[in-house]
């Protein structure tokens, strides 16, 4: 009988023993060092854990959330969203985000992330109603900067903080895609035409002054002549007619100067005329 109540007693004990081990090992935790839960104990906010080894008490404890402090991507885009000028654009965003309270995270809203992503797209869309096409494609940056204060301002009240918003693509309809090629082609035309007009009001100038030291130096106005008569004649077989108000060009009206293929150089035939 005595043998019976010692094994019955020793079974107890071991039962009881493997009870204790289970409710202890049942409150362990594991936790990455990224991640943080919120405990509550019967259904009332307690403290923050982690990382690493955490325990809870079993019955009386329980874990809310789990929350990554890690930075989080987040793409998001806007269907058909009309500008400032009516224009019917697709925004495509990126938005970076990450937990920086995470009380606030767990106990201010059900679902940060979802709660972001929404606030996220809904900013977009208010910020594409503001802005014209114009500013929208030249200003990313500037649009994406205001972009994020807005987003930010309203999920600091969950403990989130928006680190940066960044415009990916803005697509707009075909035929205005074409448009505004043509647009630019235009333009291009014109900037090149301004230039054009503007080289040769530089050249006309410049040519005006190079007529006024000519009139001033006879000796120089000739040595020009005869420079450009030669460089032309190294170009191609010509016949030139050298005009005999040219100074000390020619001496009977009409006097006619070969220009030989290949000698680089001019040759005057003589006068065959006679002097009366």
């Amino acid at each position: 009988m005595q043998t019976i109540d010692t094994v019955l007693l020793t079974f107890l004990v071991v039962l009881f023993v493997l009870f204790v081990l289970m409710f202890v090992f049942s409150g362990i935790k594991v936790l990455n060092e990224w991640e943080r839960v919120a405990v509550l104990r019967l259904g009332k906010f307690k403290h923050i854990k982690g990382p690493g080894i955490i325990w809870v008490t079993p019955i009386l404890d329980k874990v809310a959330m789990k929350v990554s402090l890690r930075l989080q991507t987040y793409a998001f885009k806007t269907e058909r969203s009309l500008t400032k000028d009516n224009v019917p654009v697709v925004v495509d965003a990126v938005m970076y985000f990450k937990v920086i309270d995470v009380e606030k995270a767990i106990l201010t809203v059900e679902r940060y992330t979802v709660a972001v992503e929404l606030a996220a797209q809904t900013t977009l869309r208010e910020t594409t109603g503001k802005v014209t096409l114009d500013e929208l494609l030249s200003e990313r940056d500037k649009i994406a900067m205001h972009l994020q204060e807005l987003i930010d301002e309203k999920t600091e009240h969950w403990g989130v903080k928006v680190s940066a918003v960044e415009i990916r693509d803005v697509v707009i309809p075909t035929q205005l895609q074409d448009a505004m090629s043509r647009e630019a082609q235009a333009e291009r035309e014109r900037r090149a035409r301004i230039t054009l007009a503007q080289a040769e009001l530089e050249a006309s100038t410049t040519m005006l002054e190079a007529a006024k030291k000519y009139e001033q130096s006879s000796i120089g106005f000739v040595l020009r002549t005869w420079n450009i008569m030669q460089e032309i004649s190294k170009n191609a077989n010509l016949i030139i007619m050298v005009p005999t108000n040219i100074p000390q060009v020619g001496t009977v009206a009409g006097t006619t100067v070969a220009l030989a293929a290949g000698t680089g150089g001019l040759k005057v035939p003589p006068n065959k005329g006679t002097d009366t």
